[in-house]
């Protein structure tokens, strides 16, 4: 009983010890998650000329090339260039025999990441981001990305096609991105480059990447409208959002073409027989011993009866043009079936024989009239007495 009892006590103190560490590891995490939290409106200091009045010990400098249509704007842009990066104590050279800018460090330079920074401006203006945007590089708050995508699709119109995806109609996909990221995006030939805060980039370079691997830009842009507004409310905040986020799923699958299953022949350890040559088809029909002249002969009869056919396929098809369409035959009209209406022929006949050619029509009742009144006239002529003038 007593053993008993000892190891129940044991077995207490070691729970009691677990719960300890438990709430110990739980208590770090906590501290963890709050030390990993910025606060709103929080700013970095910025780096100044007492945090380094010594200087850099060794020069470096970078250098990158840019294509020949660049040229005329680098040098229209180029003094701001080079006023930009003075206040960094950065001396910048233009080359345009060889096509390069290089960037390098001075004397005066305090601050080591201006260089990285002045790299990042002559990459950005390399890639045709205009030089507004580009020299917002030289700010601490912001990084940029170059990402490339020539080599993602190997098809060069599935390539354009999935490359104007990203853009959108007239830009409004990139306009969206670009809102939702506070991030400048510039898609030109084969690279995207993208100008923003850390948290923007990480999601432009998202999208950008899925965009080519055939998933349309608008999913990730619905994802990042319910973000935002999710990070507005502060309880949310520290919660997984996995819940309120939408699931894609892809429709393609059902239409993909089943793979034609491959007909495996049975294991032979004989090898095929070889195909007969020239030589053994000529044995075959005993043309191989045959004369010169009668190969020849036989050649020369075997041609000309292809001449033969191939002429009168030619014939046929001239003489094609010269035979006549068969014609139609021609519907005679059925006669209605019933008797026949007399009266009505008799008053067509009446009205033909009262009409006269380029006259109009006579009426009956003006002929009678005409025919009385003429008639008068004559009797009363014949009843006068006749006189005789001397």
């Amino acid at each position: 009983i007593r053993s008993t009892m000892a190891s129940s006590v044991t077995g207490d103190g070691v729970r009691e010890e677990l719960r300890g560490q438990k709430s110990k590891k739980t208590k770090n995490q906590v501290d963890e998650s709050e030390l990993l939290t910025v606060p709103d409106g929080w700013k970095e200091t910025p780096f100044t000329k007492d945090d380094n009045p010594r200087g850099l010990l060794e020069e470096s400098s970078f250098a990158t090339l840019f294509p020949k249509y660049r040229e005329a704007y680098l040098k229209e842009c180029w003094p701001l260039v080079e006023k930009a990066l003075a206040e960094a104590h950065i001396k910048a050279s233009l080359d345009l025999i060889e096509g390069s800018i290089t960037v390098s460090t001075t004397k005066k330079t305090f601050d080591p990441y201006a260089i990285i920074r002045a790299r990042d401006l002559i990459k950005l203006l390399s890639r045709s981001v205009p030089f507004e945007q580009a020299v917002r590089i030289l700010q601490d708050d912001m990084a940029c990305d170059i990402i490339k995508i020539g080599t993602l699709v190997r098809n060069r119109e599935r390539f354009v096609k999935r490359r104007q995806r990203l853009i959108g109609p007239k830009g409004s996909t990139l306009k969206a991105l670009e809102l939702l990221t506070s991030c400048y995006v510039m898609v030109q030939g084969n690279t995207v480059s993208a100008l923003g805060p850390f948290g923007g980039l990480k999601e432009v370079r998202k999208v950008v990447m899925e965009t080519m691997k055939n998933i349309h830009p608008i999913y990730n842009i619905k994802t990042l409208m319910i973000k935002r507004e999710l990070a507005k409310d502060p309880d949310l905040r520290m919660q997984n959002w996995e819940r309120f986020l939408p699931k894609f799923r892809s429709k393609n699958l059902a239409k993909r073409k089943e793979p034609k299953k491959m007909s495996v022949k049975k294991y032979t350890p004989f090898p095929p027989s070889q195909p007969e040559s020239k030589v053994d088809k000529e044995l075959a029909t005993g043309e191989f011993f045959l004369r010169e002249s009668v190969k020849k002969r036989k050649k020369m009869e075997e041609i000309k009866v292809k001449q033969a056919e191939a002429l009168t396929k030619k014939q046929e098809e001239r003489n094609k043009a010269f035979i006549p369409p068969k014609e139609k035959p021609l519907m005679k009209k059925t006669t209605k079936e019933g008797k026949l209406d007399v009266e009505a022929i008799k008053e067509k006949v009446k009205k033909a024989k009262t009409k006269k050619l380029g006259a109009p029509p006579v009426n009956p009742a003006t002929t009678t009239t005409t025919t009385t009144t003429k008639s008068s006239h004559q009797q009363k002529e014949q009843k006068k007495p006749k006189t005789n003038h001397l």
